[in-house]
């Protein structure tokens, strides 16, 4: 039988700016390890901390763009389009457009404070 979920939780976000994450789906909300799924909302000029995280990330933005730098470089992701980004890779997330941006994020094992080991 399918399980409703009816609100998503609200989860404290890292970055200098305060960013509102609401996971519908992961280890908060539905206490579910396998994956997470969490619509994101991070204002314009916010930077969270660079991180190598042990889970695949994958994002899809829906209003705005997003940065996404890594040790080669960087990506900028726009409304439509999207990223996925591998476990192990060192990468560093923002929304540098004063319009900030809106996207999902789906984390396959579920996002965990203990496994996105963010840089000190």
């Amino acid at each position: 039988m399918p399980t409703l979920i009816p609100s998503p939780t609200r989860v404290e976000a890292a970055g200098n700016k305060p960013k509102l994450i609401d996971e519908y789906v992961g280890r908060v909300n539905s206490k579910t390890g396998e994956l997470s799924v969490a619509h994101m909302r991070s204002p314009g000029g916010w930077v969270e901390p660079g991180q190598t995280p042990t889970f695949r990330e994958y994002t899809v933005v829906l209003k705005g763009w997003l940065r996404v730098e890594h040790r080669g470089g960087s990506l900028d992701v726009r409304a439509g389009q999207g990223v996925v980004c591998e476990p192990g890779e060192w990468i560093r997330y923002s929304t540098p457009g004063e319009e900030g941006a809106e996207y999902i994020a789906v984390c396959l094992p579920a996002f965990s404070p203990d496994t996105v080991h963010r840089d000190p």
